[in-house]
């Protein structure tokens, strides 16, 4: 048998993006194999959509209020709080990873790296032991669910902390023996799979005076708690209780089982986790018996409308006929939303909050603007998808729960129109610069609708937030590469976006903001808000990083030698540390350029602007997420999820983290010094 360790990845041929046909599977439901949902002239397209949607019960077809629980409100962080602003501008001083292939993660000279946390772990006490061979949903309810995407770490005091962790998707694959598919599976493998979606909050304790984290496995351990797919949750803000969230068993509107297919998020100023529903398009089947006038709208959100909808690889229709939408039609539009979730509470009642709107929310990342109020930048991770801002309408309050509790449910919705400087003729798709030297230009942000207005034509406000696709194409947003996570410079303000790839993208469709044709290997926007002002609705934008093999004249790295910076494809999550480097984490390295997903850091200030070197990499078949640095700087969680994706229970391709079958993880990695992460 092959090593998996040191067998040699190739580039996926014919999988879109550089993923595995794996991922493509499980996680999204094929998206790429199919035409991207926003296929029109953004005008000419929201023209006919409104029409649809204005249709008085054209896609109708909601029960107990969920009670109100209290937030741990924590002051609100001013923009620059705990940045270095006097750190040099210089690269990070580490040596960098080698690219590889190797079944671990691998880390610079000077730094170690341990497991916290992995699939099966206990999290809820009394939880039983994992047992790969006599898995049963009651157990995986208790205990830590499968593929960690975004971690974010909350301190209790100097020794012990939180980790929250979104639990994305489910590889059935690597979790049951001689699995093929949701059709033929055990019903219990089903509701195995259900109950390791949704989320994580678990206590960690350091270790000694290192960098190092552990899993708290005894005592009391009152704030851990898992979340799944059939958690109940509130839905709150304006769209709540419309017609089109009501189903047969929540006439009102208001109550939803579980969330889906959580990717990134953020943190809030008063101490909450915000997290993202992303690819929940992928769990419905029948979308072919509803109603013919609500077919658009499914369509739009990738929801199969004709043929055999039930050729699916999950089938959670089958032990929950809401997944239905023949029997169900309202019950897709109770999915999309930006989940807020308080870590300090197992008792809260999670808030889909339906003012941030409804796509396939990427990442939900703060900024406080000048006058008080707060700011979330969010992507919808599709290709010609956009990007979008919400500013509450009220401040929070220190120490008021109730007041900041509803703060997610009142303020303004946007969505993001650029315009590059260039002429059109310099912009041919090939990734050259044009002759002044940057990607780069203007932007707006254009309201879509306040908490009781809409400024959609055609649409009411509970329509641009059941919808939000549809208003955004109405007004003529600009599609965008797949807009994933968003980070905020803790130096400068200044936001950053990843944009992953879309190898869809033509040469007449490539435009300043997405200057690249057939975008495999993706690029970073930076945003620059009017006066710094997170509430804005005017910003400048550039173009910094165009990714891919340095070597390639395509790429571009702000104009540092390319000589010297390592090679990067699909950039996912963000980070930054407090001298104001970005590190960017990547999906889809194995099939663009031949190597593991990696951390790589990038100086965005300064003369080493676009000095990008590699901080870590992590196993075969493995997505890099996360990740979070610690405020303190000596800690950087990662979570490789996925690993050896493309295997087997039979066959596995990765044997990462314990030597037998894969586990998706969390680690912690720390310089052996004592240094800020990024020292040499």
């Amino acid at each position: 048998m092959t090593d998996p360790a040191r067998r040699r990845l190739l580039p996926l041929i014919g999988h879109p993006g550089g993923r595995s046909r794996a991922t493509c599977r499980f996680r999204c439901g094929d998206a790429c194999f199919h035409d991207a949902p926003n296929t029109s002239d953004n005008p000419y397209f929201g023209d006919v959509y409104s029409g649809v949607l204005s249709r008085r019960g054209a896609l109708a077809a909601g029960l107990v209020t969920a009670g109100v629980s209290a937030l741990v409100a924590v002051p609100a962080a001013p923009v620059l709080a705990g940045a270095d602003r006097g750190a040099s501008r210089g690269r990070p001083g580490f040596v960098p990873v080698a690219p590889n292939i190797d079944d671990v993660v691998t880390v610079p000279a000077g730094y170690d790296q341990r497991v916290v946390v992995r699939w099966g772990d206990p999290v809820v006490p009394g939880a039983p032991a994992f047992d790969f061979t006599a898995q049963t949903a009651e157990a995986q309810a208790k205990q830590f669910g499968y593929n960690a995407d975004y971690v974010t770490f909350v301190k209790i005091d100097g020794r012990r902390g939180l980790l929250w962790v979104n639990h994305e998707y489910t590889n059935e694959n690597l979790m049951f023996s001689g699995y093929t598919d949701g059709a033929d599976a055990d019903l219990e493998q089903i509701k195995i799979a259900m109950a390791a979606h949704g989320g994580s909050v678990v206590e960690v304790e350091r270790v000694g005076r290192t960098g190092a984290w552990k899993l708290v496995t005894k005592g009391r351990r009152p704030f851990n708690r898992r979340i799944t797919a059939t958690t109940r949750m509130q839905l709150t803000g304006p769209a709540a209780g419309d017609r089109l969230l009501r189903t047969h068993a929540d006439p009102r509107g208001t109550t939803v089982l579980g969330m889906l297919n959580n990717c990134s998020g953020g943190t809030t100023p008063w101490g909450t986790i915000l997290t993202a529903e992303e690819n929940f398009n992928q769990y419905f089947v029948g979308g072919e018996g509803v109603a013919e006038q609500a077919k658009p709208a499914l369509k739009r959100y990738g929801i199969a409308t004709s043929g055999d909808t039930r050729s699916h690889n999950r089938r959670f229709d089958r032990v929950d006929e809401r997944f239905d939408l023949s029997k169900h039609p309202n019950e897709a539009n109770r999915f999309g939303y930006i989940v807020e979730i308080d870590p300090f509470d197992a008792s809260y009642v999670p808030r889909k909050r339906t003012m941030l709107g409804r796509f396939k929310h990427e990442a939900a990342n703060t900024r406080t603007t000048t006058d008080g109020r707060v700011a979330v930048y969010m992507g919808d991770d599709e290709r010609f998808d956009y990007i979008y801002k919400f500013v509450t309408a009220k401040k929070p309050r220190k120490g008021s729960r109730r007041h900041n509790d509803t703060l997610l449910d009142s303020g303004t919705l946007y969505v993001a129109r650029l315009t590059g400087n260039s002429p059109a003729e310099e912009i041919d798709g090939s990734g050259a610069l044009p002759f002044d030297g940057d990607f780069d230009g203007s932007g707006e942000w254009v309201r879509l609708c306040d908490s009781t207005r809409s400024y959609v034509k055609g649409f009411t406000v509970a329509e641009v937030l059941v919808h939000t696709r549809l208003a955004a194409d109405a007004v003529g947003a600009t599609k965008m590469d797949r807009p994933e996570d968003f980070e905020a410079s803790p130096v400068t303000g200044k936001v950053y976006c990843a944009l992953t790839n879309n190898s869809a993208r033509t040469p007449e469709q490539a435009d300043e903001p997405n200057p690249r044709a057939a975008n495999k290997f993706g690029h970073i926007l930076e945003l620059t808000e009017r006066r710094g002002d997170a509430g804005a609705t005017s910003f400048g934008w550039k173009v910094p990083l165009v990714c891919g093999d340095p070597e390639d004249p395509a790429t571009y790295y702000a104009g540092y030698d390319k000589s010297e910076v390592a090679a990067i494809s699909s950039p996912d999550n963000l980070t930054f540390d407090r001298h104001g480097n970005l590190w960017i984490s990547t999906d889809g390295q194995p099939g663009t350029i031949g190597t593991n997903d990696a951390l790589h850091v990038m100086p965005v200030e300064g003369h080493a602007r676009g000095a990008l070197t590699t901080f870590a990499t992590v196993p075969v078949e493995a997505e890099c997420c996360g990740p979070f640095i610690t405020p303190d700087q000596k800690t950087v969680f990662l979570a490789p999820q996925h690993p050896g994706e493309d295997g087997t229970v039979e066959a596995p391709t990765s044997t990462w983290p314990d030597g037998d079958f894969p586990r998706p993880a969390v680690v912690s990695i720390w310089h052996k010094g004592g240094k800020d992460i990024g020292s040499r």
